[in-house]
């Protein structure tokens, strides 16, 4: 494989495939009100924070972990004030106690915190300005959930990165994934290079994975499946998943390793592969290749998509869980290719309505249909390109539900979080 590439495709993964503690959009805020916090050097009396509407919808409804339970875009701003280590980034909140959750519930009753939408325009975006007496900080994340573009102290700018929403995000372009290479890099790359990547997601996802099958978190998905239709691996593959997020979703302090800047894809395009793997008796080397082609698969995917979008993102990671099975099954590149396009055909147009309990069902749904379309090829069955959104080639179909994603259900995420903000009961 061309070497240029080659390093291209290691820096993706060590790029998305970050720890993070808890639902990533409310760590954001946390993280971006600990550097503001950091900044003003005092307990603010007023936290204002302005954010993007999908970040409205991803915070409203999801537990922030170490609050003692609490939700939404004021709770997570508080901790990140109170308790948060800046450094720590996306685990910026782990090292609270269960002696912080009074101090972080009496602080949401003593200061203010107004809450307006972003008019930017731009998808991702966190604004968080603090102010105590006549000082003020603003910390300002944008694109995705570690890109601070401002800082400022008291009118000051400490840091301002040029940003647009067309920009680059990464340093390594995301567009040079492409099945074909995909499947290549994962037959050929040295397993030194990606072994401390993989070996992270594989440790702490598969614990979430067990916490969630243990405790009394959300609706417990992934216990009913195991409950209602046994536990032969096509069902532990979405039980475990499920589970991962049931616990994740409703305030479990565990990290997770993310992928595509979500914790929920994260474990879905690594957790039935694990699983399938164990089953299968697979080596710690074909292990780690098939997570290769499911996470490269699954930031291909989300690449056309966009970070946040009405498009639920565990839909991608179920056909990258697919196509991590299907390589352990010894498929190649025209058996993943075909995985890929059936899975596409069967859950494409789930829609995001927000981080929350529910997301443990449409995980099982994704994996199902990642899993589905595996079994229609080795049983000679696919769809054929003209069956809707399908096209021939799988890089085609890909660039369509790209395309449905980001562009055609532009206005169903404006209804959407339009629904959310406006229904009282929502």
């Amino acid at each position: 494989m061309d070497k240029t590439l080659y390093n291209a495709y290691v820096s993706i993964l060590k790029e998305e495939l970050l720890p993070a503690m808890g639902c990533t959009e409310p760590i954001a805020v946390a993280y971006a009100a600990a550097v503001a916090r950091r900044e003003l050097g005092a307990l603010p009396e007023k936290a204002e924070i302005v954010v993007s509407g999908n970040i409205i919808k991803n915070v409203k409804s999801v537990v922030v972990p170490n609050t003692g339970g609490l939700r939404g875009l004021a709770a997570a701003a508080a901790a990140g004030i109170i308790v948060g280590d800046p450094d720590a980034q996306l685990q910026v909140i782990s090292n609270a106690t269960a002696d912080d959750h009074a101090k972080i519930a009496a602080y949401l009753k003593s200061a203010d915190f107004p809450i307006r939408e972003s008019d930017s325009g731009y998808i991702f975006d966190i604004d968080i300005r603090l102010t105590a007496g006549s000082d003020s900080a603003r910390c300002r994340i944008a694109g995705y959930h570690t890109n601070i573009i401002r800082v400022e102290k008291n009118g000051e700018i400490l840091r301002d990165v040029p940003y647009t929403e067309a920009g680059q995000n990464y340093a390594t372009d995301r567009s040079l994934l492409n099945i074909e290479q995909i499947v290549e890099f994962a037959d050929s790359v040295d397993l030194d290079d990606v072994r401390p990547t993989l070996d992270r997601q594989i440790q702490y996802n598969l614990a979430i994975a067990k916490e969630g099958l243990t405790g009394n978190y959300g609706a417990r998905i992934g216990q009913v499946l195991l409950r209602s239709y046994g536990n032969d691996v096509h069902v532990r593959a979405k039980a475990w998943a499920a589970a991962a997020s049931d616990a994740r979703m409703n305030g479990c302090s565990l990290p997770v390793v993310i992928n595509s800047g979500s914790g929920n894809q994260g474990i879905t395009c690594s957790v039935p592969v694990l699983i399938y793997a164990e089953e299968l008796g697979a080596t710690d080397e074909q292990k780690l290749r098939a997570l290769t082609v499911s996470n490269l698969i699954t930031t291909h995917l989300k690449t056309g998509i966009g970070r946040l979008s009405a498009y639920c993102g565990a839909i991608s990671a179920g056909v990258g869980a697919g196509a991590g099975i299907t390589y352990l099954y010894g498929g190649k590149h025209k058996e993943i290719a075909h995985t890929i396009v059936n899975a596409l055909a069967i859950d494409s147009g789930i829609i995001c309505d927000g981080a929350k309990s529910s997301c443990a069902a449409k995980i099982a749904s994704a994996v199902e249909a990642g899993l589905l379309g595996m079994e229609m090829y080795k049983h000679g069955s696919q769809f054929y390109g003209g069956d809707g959104i399908v096209t021939k080639g799988v890089e085609n179909t890909i660039r369509n539900v790209g395309r449905l994603a980001k562009y055609g259900m532009a206005q169903t995420d404006k209804e959407i979080i339009d629904i959310m903000i406006s229904d009282p009961n929502s």
